[in-house]
């Protein structure tokens, strides 16, 4: 069975029971992982799959978790997870923007609020994708006619007597 098998059967198994015990094990992963990654901006991250799990000190079905919600932020092509073996070689070139973009979108707060983005991107950066994030998520209606406006069809009847007749 492949790893991100093993990752997504792990995700659907889980119950009201057993997700607490998950999700504070995985979170913890995952702040470990990205402080790491955050406070060694610098570096790209690149090895063996087995040497970054333990070089982390993670299971491999949590270092699998985390490769699936870093690889949208990659810089260069995102790896393809379905072949990622133990000895499959990965190369982290993260773009911190998309990064914090995405913790926003996953609604990560134990990510986006740790102290080590302070150091890779600006407060006016981070402010900026907030606001671009919450732009996006707003939802815009058109605004639709009333009965006694005029019929959008151009016709020059009132809507209700047009188009509107049969809504």
């Amino acid at each position: 069975m492949s790893l991100f098998k093993e990752w997504k059967d792990l995700i659907e198994g889980q119950t009201e029971k057993s997700y607490p015990e998950f999700w504070e094990e995985y979170s913890a992963a995952e702040i470990k992982i990205y402080s790491d990654l955050l406070a060694n901006k610098d570096t790209v991250v690149s090895g063996s799959f087995e040497e970054l799990r333990e070089k982390y000190d993670v299971r491999d079905v949590m270092f699998m978790g985390f490769l699936d919600g870093v690889n949208s932020s990659l810089k260069k092509d995102e790896f393809d997870l379905e072949s990622i073996t133990p000895e499959s070689k990965i190369k982290l070139e993260i773009d911190f923007e998309k990064l914090f973009y995405n913790m926003l979108e996953a609604d990560a707060d134990h990510l986006f609020s740790l102290d080590e983005w302070n150091d890779v991107l600006p407060e006016d950066d981070r402010r900026r994708i907030y606001k671009d994030y919450k732009r996006s998520k707003i939802v815009h209606v058109e605004k639709k006619p009333g009965r006694n406006d005029p019929c959008p069809c151009g016709s020059g009847k009132k809507y209700k007597k047009c188009c509107g007749k049969n809504a």
